[in-house]
């Protein structure tokens, strides 16, 4: 028994060993950023400078690779799936790894326990816009016909799951109405749709609407946040349009295999800490109306927390919201 224990406590000091001498020298190859969902969109966006941030930070290029479908399910279980060396990362948000949980039947990952979370970047304010011919200018009004009009209605979505679904089921729900749903593969669709007067309204982050926003092709009803965004000063929030229960600000993470070394883990989310902090690149998120994310909630830990509590939060409501 003595010899067998012994011979294990020498497997896992190899074992050790060996995943430091791969941290030391890691990356050695180009890695990939997976985005679960059609280039052009926040979760893109945000990925892109991910990738950029790696590529500068380890010597070694990181590129994103765009897996869409399913809601950001498709990507993020071929993420899950993946060789756990450090080389391919994906990106996350509050719709892939919190409200897929309540939301996809028989979803092919867990999002606590498949993953080495590496670290949260920002969060996105959500915006909610209507196409340019819709029959409102203000969230009441918006409020009031939908409850009037919700047969007629066509709400935009990027899949079952993403944030733009979770944020309009949570609007619809505190309206007390159902629409007609309609699926996209990511937000760069959906905004083409609306741009075409094909469907209504979607509730999505603020970086894919807002030029549209601001050269008048789309309508923002509200912001559903605490306070008024800075780039869309004259949007008023969802509690001054009269709907503060419509709160949404989800988050945006970087996440690895489980599996991962712990050494890489330690790499990537200080590479993603140092990256947070230059000027460049906080100016890229600023501009496109990310809230980066604050020292004290960076690296695993913080991030394993808030899926967690995440996941917690958004459970009983979506499923009370979506009837499942």
């Amino acid at each position: 028994m003595t010899r067998l224990v012994f011979s294990f406590a020498v497997a896992l000091l190899a074992l050790a060993a060996n995943n430091g001498a791969k941290a030391q020298t890691y990356p050695t190859r180009p890695g990939i950023v997976i985005v679960p969902f059609a280039a052009g969109g926040p979760a893109d966006i945000t990925g892109r400078i991910v990738a950029d941030i790696f590529s500068k930070a380890l010597g070694q290029q990181f590129v994103v690779e765009n897996v869409a479908g399913a809601g950001g399910a498709t990507g993020t279980t071929r993420a899950a799936r993946a060789n756990p060396d450090g080389y391919t990362l994906t990106l996350g948000h509050m719709g892939t790894h919190a409200a897929a949980v309540a939301l996809t039947p028989n979803l092919a990952y867990n999002p606590e326990t498949d993953f080495a979370p590496i670290s949260l970047t920002s969060t996105q304010p959500v915006l909610l816009v209507t196409r340019k011919g819709f029959p409102a200018n203000n969230l009441k009004e918006f409020v009031a016909y939908s409850k009037a009009n919700a047969s007629k209605l066509n709400m935009a979505h990027a899949g079952v799951g993403s944030v733009s679904y979770t944020s309009c089921l949570l609007l619809n729900h505190e309206m007390g109405i159902k629409t007609t749903m309609v699926p996209f593969t990511g937000t760069a669709p959906v905004l083409n749709a609306m741009l075409g007067e094909q469907v209504d309204y979607v509730c999505d982050p603020i970086l894919g609407p807002l030029p549209h926003v601001r050269a008048g092709t789309l309508k923002a009803m509200a912001v559903a946040t605490g306070k008024r965004h800075p780039l869309l000063p004259d949007v008023p929030t969802s509690a001054e349009g009269g709907l503060p229960g419509f709160q949404a600000d989800p988050f945006y993470a970087v996440f690895a295999p489980k599996g991962t070394p712990q050494p890489i883990v330690d790499r990537l989310a200080d590479a993603i800490d140092k990256g947070l902090d230059d000027e460049t690149v906080r100016k890229r998120l600023a501009d496109l109306g990310a809230v980066i994310t604050e020292k004290k909630d960076r690296g695993p830990k913080a991030l394993a927390a808030l899926v967690k509590s995440e996941i917690a939060r958004l459970t009983p409501i979506l499923k009370a919201a979506s009837g499942n």
